[in-house]
Formats: C-alpha cells, structure tokens, sequence
C-alpha cells in the first residue's frame, strides 16, 4: 500500500466536513479549524445563502469570518431560484479550484441534503409535468400537508421517515416523483456514488439532548436581541417565497398575521428549532460514516484528521508498497 499523491504534489487531497444540529457549534469550531489548517470554508447550511436572511439563520457575522475565507454564504437573493443540483455543480467547481492550492478544505452546515451532494452525488431526477405539479399544488391548499404526508408514506414509506415534516416543498418534491416514475424516491436517491477525486472526512457535532435545547433557546433570544423581529418584518410582504418558508421565520410571519402573541411566537419558535435539530440528527445518523464529537473537543478533531493523514489513513488498496 501506498499513500495517494495529488496532482499538486500533496497527499490526497481532503474535504473535512462538520455536520450537526443548528446551535451545536458548527460555526466556532469550523472556523477555528480553518484558522489552524489555513484554509477555506464552504456552508452546506442552505438557510444561509440568502443575503436577507442574516439573523434569523445565524449566518457568521462579518466579525466571524474575519481572516477566514468562507463560500455560499450570502450569495443568493430570496428571489432566486436555487437548488440543490446547482449546489452541487457550482461547490464541486469551486472544490477543484481551492484544491490546487489547499490539501484541506472544510464543508460545514446542517443541510444533510447539500452535504450528501458533495459527497456522493444527487441522481438525476426527472422533469416533472406541470399539471402534475399544479395538482399536488392544489391538493396542498385544499387538504394540508397531513394529507400529502399519508400518501407519501403509503409511496415510499423509507423517505417518509426523515423528509422534513415541515416541509411542503420537500413533500412535494417526492410526491411528484413517485407518481410520475411509478418508482419510490428513495430508489433514485440513492444510485451508487459518483466518483469523488478528494477525500472526505465526516465529523458531526454533538451535545447532550438539555444542553443543545439549552442552546438553541439562548440563541433564539439573542436573534431576537439583534434585530430578527425588524429583518423578518422587512421580508414579510414576500412570506409566500419557498426560500422564507424556513423555522423562525414562519412563526414571525404568523405573529405578524396576529395568529398568535409574541411570546407565544418565540416559543414556537423555540420549539420548532428543537424538532428541526432532532429531524437533523436522525439525517445524519443514517449514515455510519460520520464520527462523533463534542465541540470542546478540539485538540482530539484536530489530531484525528492530521493523523489519519499522517498515519496513512487514506490509502489506496491493491497497490504493493
């Protein structure tokens, strides 16, 4: 066995990715670990592309990122159609570029979906036929999401159990493909991987389930503090776009609409959150790959990625020494 080269000379290049829940840690340990391994970072956390939405997805503050380079944050305007295959063709471009001049490069957030899509790929799906679409869309306004729910469950009962049940879009989303292709969704998501030319390391982040809620709550009130209320209220003449239909912003909107006090709203929020880390972690451990670690635990994150470097982890089998 031997340890693989690169085209620039370096061992095999090596994307870290730190994954979690929201309010876990992400930003400060991913950031640190960029300072420590002088490189890059790119947010797999779809919530932050939007250049509007800075509060309320607890985007890196400018203070944050200073002295480190972070990509797909800000990038997008809530009128922007965006999705996931663009994602993938426009990170895995940029990936190639950093590459030549970075062993390391680091992909964090707590969309699972985008992160699968670096690492192994997001099949082709098909086009769906617009009255098809239009007819989900209709059933959504006239029976509620419930509805859709059940029968995506009686389709493909696999994605069922981890699509975000607060979701339409992504409700929606399957539902057009098992009733178009006669095929689950599940099957066409999961192909045999597309061939990766780096490394991967997968690390999520992980707390215990009082301290993370402990966490998100404080958060939740320090959104609040620096201004989520005014920016929310900025965007709710635009709260029927897919990219606001997110937690946070949902039960501001509401309050706006006086369904409910705004105490009531921020506990919802509140609870929300906790029910959106939950469905993150379930996402995440469907896949053995990743390793576990708390965010204080820094100095065993860091030896264990040099290590298994050094060590020669990354080998490629079959090939005599």
């Amino acid at each position: 066995m031997r340890i693989l080269k690169s085209d620039n000379g370096r061992e095999n290049n090596i994307l870290i990715v730190i994954a979690g829940a929201t309010a876990v840690g992400k930003t400060a340990l991913s950031i640190e670990l960029a300072k420590t391994l002088q490189t890059e970072i790119l947010s797999a956390d779809a919530r932050q592309f939007y250049k509007e939405t800075v509060i309320g997805t607890a985007t890196p503050s400018m203070d944050e990122r200073q002295g480190v380079i972070h990509h797909f944050i800000g990038h997008l305007s809530i009128f922007d159609y965006y999705n996931v295959a663009m994602y993938e063709e426009e990170a895995l471009k940029l990936l190639n570029e950093l590459f030549k001049k970075n062993q390391y490069l680091i992909l964090t957030g707590g969309s699972g979906l985008y992160i699968d899509a670096i690492c192994s790929g997001i099949d082709a799906l098909p086009d769906i036929d617009i009255h098809l679409r239009e007819n989900l869309k209709e059933r959504l306004d006239a029976e509620g999401l419930p509805s859709l729910l059940k029968e995506l469950q009686s389709l493909d009962e696999a994605y069922y159990h981890v699509v975000d049940k607060q979701n339409p879009k992504r409700v929606l989303r399957a539902l057009e493909v098992c009733l178009q292709t006669g095929q689950t969704y599940t099957s066409l998501r999961t192909q045999p991987a597309k061939q990766r030319h780096f490394d991967i390391v997968k690390i999520c982040l992980t707390l215990a389930r009082d301290t993370l809620n402990q966490q998100i709550n404080l958060r939740t009130d320090e959104m609040l503090k620096n201004g989520f209320l005014e920016e929310a209220k900025a965007l709710f003449p635009y709260r029927d776009l897919n990219s606001l239909n997110t937690v946070g912003y949902k039960e501001l909107f509401a309050y706006f609409d006086g369904k409910y006090s705004l105490p009531t709203c921020i506990e919802k929020i509140k609870t929300h959150t906790r029910r959106y880390a939950k469905r993150q972690m379930t996402w995440f451990r469907k896949n053995n790959e990743y390793l576990y670690f708390e965010p204080s635990q820094y100095d065993d994150i860091i030896n264990f990625i040099t290590n298994r470097n050094k060590e020669g982890f990354f080998l490629q089998k079959n090939i005599s020494c």
